[in-house]
């Protein structure tokens, strides 16, 4: 048996398509939070993410008679907000200098309580703003959502080489800066 919760975002649509407003009502009142979290996690801008979960709604509405499966609601939707978020940064061209780290931060496993690694996240926290808002999104996509660089190409509209590229220069970037820091420590 299916996913619960799939099987009734795919039911919804079923009914919307139907020409069910009722059923639009009830995919908002389900989704919208989380899509409006997700869009906030790109922008990190409560109003820019408002906006953008309000544009992602537009073309939801739009497009969604086109959606081949209807049990994949939640990830098409998903993806939408995502791309719209990345054009809204775009369209803005803000390359969010100052980030905070609560845009990067994941939920702590409890099994991982290990000082070493939490000082070289805190590290790798500080360094983020530095890289650009291509190298930040594909880090966080593959890192802390996991998803994979197929995912992420689609994500994002880029080809898998380009996010392959992205996560090399953004690891290489890293360890530069890391390395630097080190030396400069030394001294």
């Amino acid at each position: 048996m299916g996913n619960p919760k799939k099987i009734l975002d795919s039911l919804l649509v079923i009914s919307y398509r139907s020409g069910d407003k009722k059923a639009l009502e009830l995919l908002v009142k389900r989704w919208n939070k989380r899509l409006y979290r997700q869009a906030f996690q790109y922008t990190n801008d409560w109003e820019q993410a408002k906006d953008v979960t309000q544009d992602a709604w537009r073309t939801i509405m739009a497009k969604i008679a086109m959606l081949r499966d209807s049990n994949s609601f939640g990830s098409w939707a998903l993806t939408i907000v995502s791309r719209k978020a990345l054009d809204s940064i775009k369209r803005s061209n803000r390359y969010y200098k100052d980030v905070t780290p609560s845009f990067w931060e994941r939920q702590p496993d409890e099994n991982e309580q290990d000082e070493v690694k939490e000082q070289q996240i805190r590290k790798i926290l500080k360094i983020l703003p530095e890289l650009t808002v291509d190298q930040r999104i594909v880090l966080r996509l593959f890192y802390l959502e996991e998803y994979s660089l197929k995912e992420i190409s689609e994500v994002t509209n880029v080809s898998v080489n380009t996010v392959k590229t992205r996560l090399f220069r953004a690891r290489e970037k890293i360890k530069t800066i890391l390395k630097t820091r080190k030396d400069e420590e030394r001294d």
